[in-house]
């Protein structure tokens, strides 16, 4: 018989301390990290969720690196490093603290009681941490809600990895994206953003006949470098020049209120797509991502039960 591996949040403080060091590390050296301060057996260390496609200690250790990145205990650096933040170094002064739980995370960081509790809808304290059902709801209501949480945090994986990748790669997936939405057909898809490329950084044909021509407008910035209305119209423009009538213009980011409000005097136009946006829709058409689980939810068949 397997012994209990520690829920995800008893891996929160130690991974805490693991990171002190200011260093930057990988998922990997903290989870060997917790494998060594648990002092995990081999037989612990090979325990498979119940999907059989993760280890728990591998699963736990995620959800507890996700819940400190959360409550900016943690921060991401470039390709998967952590480290410490200077609020994470303060919960480690304190040497009497023995654990972390969501209830420590949710008075540390306004932050993450906003994502906590906008992912656990309206549970009340205690039904999150303790029991996730409520009696006014039903087992299908409460499974959605589950893979709500999932589904945002696979949102919030999307998007800090995409702005990571170069500007060259970002041109490249929305033009593989829209190949998956059914635009044109396999090899349609044309990325041609470099430098002097007039505003534009792909095109597509808009069905697989190629009987109009969707020209795209790619940029893969910050969270908190929203495009502007000056952006939009210097697209506009671009478009004009190629005689096109049609542009999607999509962001890592996010755009500006004034930017959203605009609309082309011509005949052009324009469909944006922020960063959630775009998440939602590589979620949708299975771009860059791959299915961990599948649930089937059976009723049973009045039908075949009449005589």
């Amino acid at each position: 018989m397997v012994k209990e591996i520690p829920t995800y949040d008893e891996f929160m403080l130690p991974i805490l301390k693991f990171l002190k060091d200011n260093k930057e590390r990988k998922t990997k050296e903290i989870i060997e990290a917790m494998c060594a301060h648990f002092e995990f057996s081999d037989e612990q260390k090979k325990q498979l969720t119940p999907s059989g496609k993760q280890t728990t200690i591998y699963n736990r250790c995620q959800w507890a690196i996700k819940y400190l990145k959360q409550a900016e205990l943690i921060k991401p650096a470039q390709r998967g490093l952590f480290y410490i933040t200077e609020n994470g170094l303060d919960i480690i002064k304190d040497k009497d603290r023995k654990g972390l739980s969501v209830k420590d995370l949710k008075n540390c960081s306004k932050a993450f009681s906003e994502f906590y509790n906008n992912n656990r809808r309206n549970y009340t304290e205690e039904e999150s941490e303790i029991n996730p059902t409520t009696q006014n709801e039903t087992p299908e209501e409460i499974l959605y809600a589950a893979y709500q949480i999932i589904r945002d945090n696979l949102k919030e994986d999307l998007l800090e990895k995409i702005r990571t990748i170069s500007p060259s790669f970002f041109e490249r997936l929305v033009v593989d994206l829209l190949v998956k939405m059914g635009y044109g057909g396999p090899g349609d898809g044309k990325q041609i953003g470099k430098v002097g490329d007039e505003g534009i950084d792909g095109i597509i044909k808009e069905d697989k006949l190629g009987l109009d021509i969707v020209y795209i407008q790619a940029k893969r910035w910050k969270e908190n470098n929203k495009v502007g209305r000056p952006e939009i119209q210097g697209f506009v423009g671009a478009l004009a020049g190629k005689g096109a009538k049609k542009g999607i213009f999509i962001t890592a980011s996010d755009f500006t209120e004034d930017a959203k409000k605009y609309e082309p005097k011509n005949e052009i136009k324009i469909v944006l797509i922020n960063g959630e946006e775009l998440a939602n829709l590589m979620i949708d058409y299975d771009l860059g991502v791959s299915i961990q689980d599948s649930y089937k939810i059976k009723r049973m068949d009045s039908d075949y039960f009449e005589e």
